[in-house]
């Protein structure tokens, strides 16, 4: 019989109880400033009617080639989430009864079959938060602040790019880019600090833009009084998507000027989001350490998903934030933050051929709501103990025949060595 070669798909990764346990402290990190902004929980299926992922309020050409797709024995065509966003806007649009706004967290694996780097895999989980029935900045300023004080909380030093895609698109109809090579352009610019201006411009000939068009779009890229957001009101005359759009970008920054979070958001001109799906203001989170280039959080608004799903092309104003949850993980290896200082285990009890009366007060200690690990292996006492170190176990309890026979047990504490006697009646 051939032995089978163990290994993992391509993608995807096991995670050891070391690197799980952090990844669940960033999650419950993550859940508890969800809860803390009135987020309310939602879960939705893995599994997707290929169609309702494959609409063009979707993920777009470029994830939809990265979809996963299979059919059950029904012959019906399905597809794995590749991110959730639709499968919300799908909730949304299934129950019509649900009070507005809508403020909701997910937590979740998705999946694409896209190329693979550092923090980026086939099978991944992401941490969205959605409000639909917002239409003013404030929905956007609560969700950066979220974002802020989450990072925050994990010790990680983040910065938040952000721009509207109303002014990028605007622009770019003051530039006289033919309408249906907007999208093409928006996705060309999206690529600016990966391929540079040069190559932008080279990618935005190949598309045979008219030379005037080009030459405009260089102009802007290359310009640093592009950098502030009164640069652009000069076309505000001229254009109304990029009226709308200044306009709600200022709205956007007086709410985080106000949250005195203005050193962490910055205004970037160029910031694309090459999603059509955006409507409106976007942004991403990137960490100020650099080590992850990728982004670790992005999102944006989005108001004709919802409407765009029925059918009755109604706008319903929608703005979300998506975190990467292995992404973080990533970071926190590259800068070190991803060790186990404090471990989550309060007592460790060691029996020393008293394996019943062990358990007893493993199970007294539990109850009042204590994590207890019990060992088990029967190893020597000098084994374990040397175990309880590298683990940051802090007190461990033995128990011996002794303790059981006078009826207490020891507790040691394993950083200062005291030694604390604690009455325990074994029968």
């Amino acid at each position: 019989m051939k032995k089978m070669d163990y290994q993992n798909v391509k993608g995807t990764q096991d995670y050891l109880p070391g690197s799980e346990i952090i990844r669940r402290k960033v999650r419950r990190t993550l859940e508890d400033v969800f809860i803390k902004y009135g987020c309310k929980p939602l879960e939705t299926p893995i599994l997707n009617y290929q169609e309702l992922l494959a609409s063009k309020y979707g993920g777009g050409a470029e994830i939809l080639q990265e979809m996963y797709t299979l059919s059950d024995r029904g012959e019906r065509e399905l597809a794995l989430r590749y991110d959730l966003t639709i499968p919300f806007a799908k909730v949304v649009a299934m129950n019509p009864g649900i009070r507005m706004p809508f403020k909701r967290y997910e937590i979740g694996k998705v999946f694409r079959d896209g190329p693979i780097k550092t923090g980026r895999l086939r099978e991944f989980t992401q941490c969205d938060v959605d409000i639909v029935g917002v239409d003013s900045q404030l929905a956007e300023a609560e969700l950066m602040m979220m974002a802020v004080e989450a990072f925050r909380e994990l010790d990680l030093d983040v910065t938040i790019q952000y721009n509207n895609r109303k002014l990028l698109t605007g622009i770019l109809e003051v530039f006289e880019t033919p309408s249906e090579k907007i999208n093409e352009v928006v996705l060309t610019i999206d690529k600016l600090e990966k391929i540079g201006l040069e190559g932008v411009i080279e990618e935005l000939i190949e598309k045979e833009l008219p030379v005037e068009t080009v030459h405009t779009i260089k102009m802007l890229l290359s310009d640093v009084r592009a950098k502030e957001i009164d640069y652009f009101e000069q076309y505000m005359d001229k254009n109304e998507l990029v009226k709308q759009g200044v306009e709600e970008l200022n709205e956007l920054n007086s709410f985080l000027k106000y949250l005195k979070i203005e050193n962490e958001c910055v205004f970037n001109p160029y910031l694309a989001r090459g999603l059509e799906i955006y409507t409106g203001t976007i942004y991403e989170i990137f960490l100020l350490n650099e080590k992850v280039k990728s982004s670790i959080g992005s999102g944006g608004r989005y108001d004709n998903a919802i409407g765009g799903l029925i059918g009755n092309n109604q706008t319903y104003a929608t703005v979300g934030i998506s975190f990467g949850l292995d992404v973080i993980f990533t970071a926190m290896q590259l800068i070190g933050k991803d060790s186990i200082k404090d471990c989550e285990t309060d007592y460790y009890i060691i029996p020393l051929n008293t394996e019943k009366e062990a358990l007893l007060v493993a199970t007294f200690l539990r109850r009042k709501g204590f994590n207890v690990e019990l060992e088990m292996a029967r190893e020597k006492l000098g084994k374990v103990m040397d175990r309880a170190n590298k683990e940051n176990i802090r007190k461990v309890i033995l128990i011996g025949e002794e303790e059981v026979r006078n009826n207490f047990y020891k507790v040691k504490d394993m950083v200062s060595g005291e030694e604390v006697l604690e009455v325990f009646k074994y029968n």
